[in-house]
């Protein structure tokens, strides 16, 4: 860090992952779904194929809405299914 001494919760925070995913379900109280893809190249045919994942993630204020593309970041086990926190909104959903 050159110097630069970093304190408890900058620590933490790096060492938490996080996932950028679009919102498919907003049903729940304070839980979103989240579908996360990721591009991967297949072994055998070369090609790049589409992997995708759902992870429900903690919305305390209810702020995400189906369509928006927000970040998540790993915590502790909140329920049964739910380890994820929305930390940002990293685009408001496009209006139709």
């Amino acid at each position: 860090m050159k110097g630069e001494m970093m304190t408890m919760t900058e620590a933490k925070s790096s060492l938490k992952r996080t996932l950028i995913g679009r919102v498919v379900s907003d049903k729940r109280a304070k839980t979103v779904t989240v579908l996360v893809e990721r591009r991967v190249k297949h072994p055998i045919y070369d090609k790049i194929v589409v992997r995708s994942s759902k992870y429900h993630a903690h919305d305390e204020q209810g702020q995400y809405k189906l369509g928006d593309t927000i970040e998540i970041a790993e915590s502790r086990p909140l329920s049964k299914t739910k380890n994820w926190v929305a930390t940002r909104l990293v685009q408001k959903a496009a209006a139709v």
